[in-house]
């Protein structure tokens, strides 16, 4: 996943810089409408990268899962029962698996990576609004409005995954320390 997120970031950094100048050059309001688009893109992959990096470098995945912003809440239960989460769970898509290999990492050092990733997405999620001050520069405004809030749900859907998926892993810990005891 992290080279395919790498590698359409690229291409669409070299997509811009193609269609950029001819934009400049012609004017043309649908070399302007592409143009317009393919930068928004890049926008959000490079963004999501470069905030997955610096949150990593920052986190290094040890995030205390007992503060109170990542302690489950008392509504989460029953939200989650409403959003059926353990229905399609499973069909989302993991950036970076090995983070989450249970025969290659311990549960806490788990839980920690499910901190961090909600972090990194909560972050996402803010950074998904900056297009928006695009607005009085291209106008559009339904379209830079609708992206940015499309890509914020995205993101909200990998945060209620971590924030599912963390309480069950800090039993299963609780439960390991036990029989250690």
């Amino acid at each position: 996943m992290k080279k395919k997120m790498i590698l359409i970031t690229l291409f669409l950094f070299i997509a811009v810089a193609i269609f950029l100048p001819i934009f400049i050059a012609t004017k043309n309001a649908t070399i302007k409408a592409v143009t317009i688009t393919l930068f928004v893109t890049f926008y959000h992959f490079a963004m999501r990268l470069t905030v997955g990096f610096i949150v990593n470098l920052i986190m290094k995945n040890k995030a205390n899962y007992k503060n109170l912003w990542f302690r489950e809440k008392s509504f989460e239960k029953k939200l989650y029962k409403i959003l059926c989460v353990r229905k399609w769970k499973k069909y989302i898509p993991t950036y970076s698996p090995e983070t989450f290999d249970a025969s290659k990492r311990t549960v806490k050092e788990i839980i920690g990576a499910t901190c961090q990733a909600e972090v990194v997405h909560e972050v996402i999620m803010l950074f998904s609004l900056l297009p928006i001050v695009a607005i009085p520069l291209f106008g559009s405004a339904w379209a830079f409005i609708i992206t940015s809030l499309l890509a914020m749900l995205i993101d909200l859907v990998f945060v209620i995954l971590q924030r599912y998926n963390r309480p069950k892993l800090v039993k299963v810990m609780a439960r390991f320390d036990k029989i250690k005891q």
